[in-house]
């Protein structure tokens, strides 16, 4: 039981992964793709941030005398999720955005539909 809750991080990461994959994959309404979307987005983020996790690990500061660089908890993906958030909504916005122009132009959302349509 304690080897799985070690790993509890890395479940959830990939559950939300395979879990956005499957909406993307099944699904044909597009805002469900992309909401999908998003989901794969965030399991990514977790994972990441997951990555750079040290148990009991402190924040990377070295302006306390007598801490080791192995236990302190790794930045870079901390930083790289904050940028990966901003670029994730960014990227929804968008797709959103087109969502709209495809609905006003087609009147539905359904991407079997819209593949049958002709320009």
């Amino acid at each position: 039981m304690n080897v799985l809750y070690d790993y509890m991080y890395y479940i959830g990461a990939f559950g939300l992964i395979f879990i956005g994959l499957y909406i993307i994959l099944v699904k044909h309404n597009l805002i469900r793709i992309i909401m999908g979307l998003n989901i794969v987005d965030t399991g990514v983020n977790l994972f990441l941030i997951s990555i750079g996790y040290v148990k009991g690990g402190t924040a990377p500061i070295f302006s306390r005398p007598g801490i080791k660089a192995g236990s302190m908890v790794d930045p870079v993906p901390q930083a790289l999720v904050l940028t990966a958030i901003v670029i994730g909504v960014a990227v929804l916005a968008l797709a959103l955005s087109l969502a709209i122009r495809l609905y006003q132009h087609y009147k539905t959302l359904d991407l079997r539909k819209i593949r049958r349509m002709k320009w």
